[in-house]
């Protein structure tokens, strides 16, 4: 843990290892994903529009092509925004953790070594998300505004690309909080030698 930050906190630290009750950063992780994976997803369904047509049609679902196009760029446009948050969130709280020091993950790495792919990671995702949503907006507004099939498919192979990068990226973090205890809680105080139902 950074002294001067715990300084400046003025010891307000609790048993997880924050000035506040639950971690911030998995949250907005999982709504960086969510947006990223939406958006993606609606611009994949919307190029097959052609295709899907009569599905949607015999479903008797209201879909068209330029709305579901809408979606693709606004969860694109949202992830690129909540992404900031996402990792300085991540960053604030890394620089809060204490992490275990005799422990190994999964992949054969100490727990410093994880923090510091995990850091570099999530500066490298929130650049390739703000990149996406970049030319994505390009695509919207300039590049394709008046054809019917709005995103390229260079875009969306880029953006399945970006799944496996947030697959390893998570799994990384999932080994922070799993097998290092980094602001769990429970498994703090386990470490400190304390009962975690008679703190919870």
């Amino acid at each position: 843990m950074n002294p001067d930050l715990l300084d400046q906190l003025g010891g307000r630290i609790g048993a997880n290892g924050l000035p506040y009750i639950i971690p911030l950063h998995p949250n907005f992780v999982h709504l960086t994903l969510g947006l990223f994976i939406v958006a993606i997803a609606f611009d994949i369904v919307a190029t097959l529009f052609p295709f899907e047509k009569p599905i949607f049609k015999y479903l008797a679902i209201p879909a068209t092509r330029s709305s579901l196009f809408d979606v693709g760029w606004y969860n694109m446009l949202s992830a690129g925004v909540i992404t900031f948050i996402t990792v300085a969130t991540g960053f604030f709280e890394m620089f809060l953790a204490i992490p275990l020091a005799d422990v190994k993950s999964a992949w054969g790495f100490q727990a410093l070594d994880t923090m510091i792919l995990h850091g570099i990671g999530g500066i490298i995702l929130l650049t390739l998300i703000v990149a996406m949503t970049v030319w994505r907006g390009f695509q919207r507004y300039v590049w394709r505004k008046d054809m019917a099939r709005q995103v390229q498919w260079s875009y969306l192979g880029a953006g399945l690309g970006i799944f496996v990068l947030m697959f390893l990226q998570g799994t990384l973090g999932a080994h922070l909080g799993g097998e290092f205890g980094i602001h769990v809680t429970a498994d703090q105080l386990i470490h400190l030698g304390e009962n975690p139902n008679q703190q919870l």
